[in-house]
Protein backbone atom coordinates (compact mmCIF):
# COMPACT_ATOMS: atom_id res chain seq x y z
CA UNK A 1 0.00 0.00 0.00
CA UNK A 2 2.79 2.39 0.93
CA UNK A 3 4.68 1.63 -2.28
CA UNK A 4 1.58 2.27 -4.38
CA UNK A 5 0.99 5.59 -2.62
CA UNK A 6 4.63 6.51 -3.20
CA UNK A 7 4.32 5.84 -6.93
CA UNK A 8 1.16 7.94 -7.17
CA UNK A 9 2.53 10.99 -5.35
CA UNK A 10 6.17 10.82 -6.42
CA UNK A 11 7.19 13.86 -8.47
CA UNK A 12 9.87 13.34 -11.09
CA UNK A 13 10.30 16.96 -12.14
CA UNK A 14 13.42 18.21 -10.33
CA UNK A 15 12.37 21.87 -10.28
CA UNK A 16 9.06 21.09 -8.60
CA UNK A 17 10.79 18.85 -6.07
CA UNK A 18 13.20 21.66 -5.28
CA UNK A 19 10.32 24.10 -4.89
CA UNK A 20 8.56 21.77 -2.45
CA UNK A 21 11.79 21.25 -0.51
CA UNK A 22 12.26 25.00 -0.17
CA UNK A 23 8.63 25.31 0.96
CA UNK A 24 9.01 22.69 3.67
CA UNK A 25 12.38 24.00 4.85
CA UNK A 26 11.01 27.53 5.05
CA UNK A 27 7.88 26.34 6.83
CA UNK A 28 9.97 24.63 9.51
CA UNK A 29 12.22 27.66 9.92
CA UNK A 30 9.32 30.09 10.25
CA UNK A 31 7.15 28.00 12.54
CA UNK A 32 9.94 27.82 15.10
CA UNK A 33 10.83 31.49 14.67
CA UNK A 34 7.37 33.05 14.63
CA UNK A 35 6.13 30.82 17.47
CA UNK A 36 8.96 32.06 19.68
CA UNK A 37 8.11 35.71 18.93
CA UNK A 38 4.43 35.06 19.61
CA UNK A 39 5.23 33.42 22.93
CA UNK A 40 7.44 36.30 24.06
CA UNK A 41 4.98 39.02 23.00
CA UNK A 42 1.75 37.37 24.12
CA UNK A 43 3.33 36.06 27.31
CA UNK A 44 4.34 39.64 28.20
CA UNK A 45 7.89 38.52 28.87
CA UNK A 46 6.90 35.69 31.19
CA UNK A 47 7.22 32.93 28.57
CA UNK A 48 10.56 33.82 27.03
CA UNK A 49 12.90 36.69 26.30
CA UNK A 50 14.77 38.07 23.29
CA UNK A 51 17.38 35.32 23.63
CA UNK A 52 14.73 32.63 23.20
CA UNK A 53 13.73 34.21 19.87
CA UNK A 54 17.35 34.07 18.69
CA UNK A 55 17.71 30.44 19.70
CA UNK A 56 14.37 29.43 18.15
CA UNK A 57 15.27 30.99 14.79
CA UNK A 58 18.64 29.24 14.92
CA UNK A 59 16.95 25.90 15.57
CA UNK A 60 14.48 26.58 12.75
CA UNK A 61 17.28 27.38 10.32
CA UNK A 62 19.20 24.24 11.31
CA UNK A 63 16.22 21.89 10.91
CA UNK A 64 15.05 23.61 7.73
CA UNK A 65 18.45 23.09 6.12
CA UNK A 66 18.58 19.47 7.21
CA UNK A 67 15.12 18.95 5.68
CA UNK A 68 15.74 20.59 2.30
CA UNK A 69 19.51 20.54 1.89
CA UNK A 70 19.91 17.34 -0.11
CA UNK A 71 17.22 18.34 -2.62
CA UNK A 72 17.46 22.08 -3.17
CA UNK A 73 20.55 23.09 -1.25
CA UNK A 74 18.22 24.79 1.26
CA UNK A 75 18.56 28.45 0.33
CA UNK A 76 15.52 29.34 2.47
CA UNK A 77 16.24 32.98 1.65
CA UNK A 78 15.28 34.90 -1.50
CA UNK A 79 18.39 37.08 -1.16
CA UNK A 80 20.63 34.01 -1.35
CA UNK A 81 18.61 32.61 -4.25
CA UNK A 82 18.93 35.87 -6.21
CA UNK A 83 22.66 35.93 -5.49
CA UNK A 84 23.08 32.36 -6.74
CA UNK A 85 21.23 33.28 -9.93
CA UNK A 86 23.40 36.37 -10.48
CA UNK A 87 26.50 34.18 -10.06
CA UNK A 88 25.12 31.78 -12.66
CA UNK A 89 24.79 28.84 -10.27
CA UNK A 90 21.05 28.44 -10.89
CA UNK A 91 18.78 29.31 -13.82
CA UNK A 92 16.03 31.94 -13.85
CA UNK A 93 13.47 29.13 -13.90
CA UNK A 94 14.97 27.66 -10.74
CA UNK A 95 15.10 31.13 -9.18
CA UNK A 96 11.35 31.56 -9.65
CA UNK A 97 10.61 28.06 -8.33
CA UNK A 98 12.75 28.57 -5.22
CA UNK A 99 11.19 31.93 -4.37
CA UNK A 100 7.67 30.58 -4.88
CA UNK A 101 8.48 27.66 -2.58
CA UNK A 102 9.99 29.94 0.06
CA UNK A 103 7.03 32.31 -0.04
CA UNK A 104 4.51 29.48 0.20
CA UNK A 105 6.32 27.97 3.18
CA UNK A 106 6.65 31.30 4.97
CA UNK A 107 3.03 32.34 4.32
CA UNK A 108 1.77 28.95 5.52
CA UNK A 109 3.87 29.21 8.67
CA UNK A 110 2.38 32.64 9.44
CA UNK A 111 -1.12 31.23 9.00
CA UNK A 112 -0.24 28.28 11.23
CA UNK A 113 1.08 30.48 14.06
CA UNK A 114 -1.97 32.75 13.76
CA UNK A 115 -4.22 29.72 14.21
CA UNK A 116 -2.05 28.33 17.00
CA UNK A 117 -2.14 31.56 19.01
CA UNK A 118 -5.52 32.86 17.83
CA UNK A 119 -7.11 32.88 21.28
CA UNK A 120 -4.05 34.42 22.91
CA UNK A 121 -3.82 37.13 20.25
CA UNK A 122 -7.44 38.19 20.71
CA UNK A 123 -7.14 38.10 24.49
CA UNK A 124 -3.98 40.22 24.34
CA UNK A 125 -5.47 42.78 21.93
CA UNK A 126 -9.13 42.71 23.06
CA UNK A 127 -9.98 41.94 19.46
CA UNK A 128 -8.18 44.97 17.98
CA UNK A 129 -5.34 43.94 15.67
CA UNK A 130 -2.91 46.84 15.45
CA UNK A 131 0.54 47.51 14.02
CA UNK A 132 1.56 50.11 16.62
CA UNK A 133 0.53 50.89 20.17
CA UNK A 134 0.67 49.11 23.55
CA UNK A 135 -1.09 45.98 22.27
CA UNK A 136 0.49 45.84 18.81
CA UNK A 137 0.89 42.29 17.50
CA UNK A 138 1.92 42.72 13.86
CA UNK A 139 5.56 42.38 14.93
CA UNK A 140 4.90 38.74 15.78
CA UNK A 141 4.83 37.99 12.07
CA UNK A 142 7.02 40.58 10.31
CA UNK A 143 9.85 42.87 11.37
CA UNK A 144 9.51 46.56 12.23
CA UNK A 145 12.30 49.03 13.05
CA UNK A 146 12.98 50.49 16.47
CA UNK A 147 11.30 53.84 17.12
CA UNK A 148 14.62 55.69 17.03
CA UNK A 149 15.68 54.34 13.62
CA UNK A 150 15.80 56.32 10.40
CA UNK A 151 15.15 54.57 7.10
CA UNK A 152 18.80 55.04 6.16
CA UNK A 153 19.97 53.49 9.42
CA UNK A 154 17.51 50.62 9.07
CA UNK A 155 18.63 49.97 5.50
CA UNK A 156 22.30 49.91 6.51
CA UNK A 157 21.51 47.54 9.39
CA UNK A 158 19.75 45.01 7.15
CA UNK A 159 22.43 45.41 4.46
CA UNK A 160 25.26 44.78 6.92
CA UNK A 161 23.56 41.91 8.75
CA UNK A 162 22.84 40.10 5.48
CA UNK A 163 26.39 40.64 4.27
CA UNK A 164 27.60 38.99 7.48
CA UNK A 165 25.12 36.16 6.94
CA UNK A 166 26.39 35.33 3.45
CA UNK A 167 30.02 35.73 4.54
CA UNK A 168 29.41 33.23 7.32
CA UNK A 169 27.67 30.81 4.95
CA UNK A 170 30.54 31.02 2.47
CA UNK A 171 33.08 30.39 5.22
CA UNK A 172 31.14 27.35 6.44
CA UNK A 173 30.65 25.84 2.97
CA UNK A 174 33.86 26.72 1.11
CA UNK A 175 35.61 23.36 0.75
CA UNK A 176 38.54 24.99 -1.07
CA UNK A 177 39.32 27.06 1.99
CA UNK A 178 38.54 25.65 5.43
CA UNK A 179 34.93 24.50 5.09
CA UNK A 180 33.14 22.70 7.88
CA UNK A 181 32.28 19.01 7.87
CA UNK A 182 29.24 18.57 5.63
CA UNK A 183 26.97 17.10 8.30
CA UNK A 184 27.73 19.99 10.65
CA UNK A 185 27.03 22.78 8.16
CA UNK A 186 23.30 23.19 8.97
CA UNK A 187 24.00 23.42 12.69
CA UNK A 188 26.77 25.97 12.18
CA UNK A 189 24.50 28.03 9.94
CA UNK A 190 21.89 28.00 12.70
CA UNK A 191 24.51 29.21 15.18
CA UNK A 192 25.47 31.92 12.68
CA UNK A 193 21.87 33.19 12.62
CA UNK A 194 21.78 33.16 16.42
CA UNK A 195 24.96 35.25 16.44
CA UNK A 196 23.52 37.79 14.01
CA UNK A 197 20.40 38.09 16.16
CA UNK A 198 22.44 38.55 19.33
CA UNK A 199 24.62 41.27 17.81
CA UNK A 200 22.54 42.99 15.14
CA UNK A 201 18.90 42.52 16.06
CA UNK A 202 18.22 45.69 18.04
CA UNK A 203 17.63 48.14 15.19
CA UNK A 204 15.36 46.20 12.85
CA UNK A 205 14.72 42.71 14.22
CA UNK A 206 17.24 41.22 11.72
CA UNK A 207 14.95 40.14 8.89
CA UNK A 208 18.01 39.43 6.65
CA UNK A 209 15.64 37.52 4.36
CA UNK A 210 12.84 38.76 2.06
CA UNK A 211 11.22 35.31 2.31
CA UNK A 212 11.10 35.62 6.07
CA UNK A 213 9.52 39.08 6.10
CA UNK A 214 7.28 39.73 3.08
CA UNK A 215 4.96 36.67 3.03
CA UNK A 216 3.99 36.98 6.73
CA UNK A 217 3.46 40.72 6.20
CA UNK A 218 1.09 39.95 3.35
CA UNK A 219 -0.68 37.45 5.60
CA UNK A 220 -1.18 40.03 8.35
CA UNK A 221 -2.63 42.47 5.82
CA UNK A 222 -5.19 39.81 4.87
CA UNK A 223 -5.83 38.47 8.38
CA UNK A 224 -7.01 41.71 9.96
CA UNK A 225 -4.13 44.11 10.48
CA UNK A 226 -4.84 45.87 7.18
CA UNK A 227 -2.60 47.91 4.93
CA UNK A 228 -0.96 49.59 7.91
CA UNK A 229 1.57 46.76 7.79
CA UNK A 230 2.91 48.36 4.59
CA UNK A 231 2.52 52.04 5.44
CA UNK A 232 3.86 51.90 9.02
CA UNK A 233 7.23 53.45 9.85
CA UNK A 234 7.40 55.47 6.61
CA UNK A 235 6.70 52.44 4.38
CA UNK A 236 9.47 50.42 5.99
CA UNK A 237 8.29 47.17 4.38
CA UNK A 238 10.50 47.42 1.28
CA UNK A 239 13.75 47.61 3.24
CA UNK A 240 13.70 43.96 4.45
CA UNK A 241 13.15 43.04 0.79
CA UNK A 242 15.76 45.17 -0.99
CA UNK A 243 18.54 45.57 1.61
CA UNK A 244 19.14 41.80 2.12
CA UNK A 245 19.48 41.23 -1.63
CA UNK A 246 22.06 44.00 -1.99
CA UNK A 247 23.81 42.94 1.23
CA UNK A 248 24.07 39.36 0.02
CA UNK A 249 25.57 40.42 -3.32
CA UNK A 250 28.04 42.68 -1.53
CA UNK A 251 29.03 39.94 0.91
CA UNK A 252 29.75 37.50 -1.92
CA UNK A 253 31.82 40.11 -3.75
CA UNK A 254 33.77 40.84 -0.59
CA UNK A 255 34.52 37.16 0.03
CA UNK A 256 35.63 36.61 -3.55
CA UNK A 257 37.90 39.66 -3.58
CA UNK A 258 39.53 38.94 -0.23
CA UNK A 259 39.56 35.12 -0.07
CA UNK A 260 38.29 33.05 -2.98
CA UNK A 261 40.22 34.68 -5.82
CA UNK A 262 43.47 34.01 -3.96
CA UNK A 263 42.95 30.35 -3.08
CA UNK A 264 45.24 28.17 -5.17
CA UNK A 265 44.14 24.72 -6.33
CA UNK A 266 45.57 21.87 -4.28
CA UNK A 267 47.50 20.43 -7.24
CA UNK A 268 49.37 23.73 -7.45
CA UNK A 269 49.99 24.16 -3.75
CA UNK A 270 51.36 20.65 -3.19
CA UNK A 271 54.39 21.04 -5.55
CA UNK A 272 55.06 24.45 -4.00
CA UNK A 273 55.06 22.88 -0.53
CA UNK A 274 57.41 20.12 -1.67
CA UNK A 275 59.71 22.69 -3.27
CA UNK A 276 59.74 24.73 -0.08
CA UNK A 277 60.59 21.65 1.96
CA UNK A 278 63.43 20.81 -0.41
CA UNK A 279 64.84 24.31 -0.21
CA UNK A 280 64.62 24.21 3.58
CA UNK A 281 66.56 20.93 3.63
Amino acid sequence: MLEKTKKVFRIKNLTIRQMLAEALGMFILMVFGLASVAQVVLGRGNAGQYLSINIAFGIGVTLGIYAAGAISGAHLNAAITVTQCVLGNISTKTLVAYIIGQFLGSFSAAATIFALYYDAIYDYTNGSLTVTGPTATAMIFATYPASNMSLQGAFFTEFTATAMLILGILVIHDEKNNGAVKGAQPMLTGILVVGIGLGMGLNTGYAINPSRDLPPRIFTAIAGWGMDVFSADHCWWWIPVAAPVLGSLFGVLLYKLLIEFHIQPRQETEPEKEQADTETS
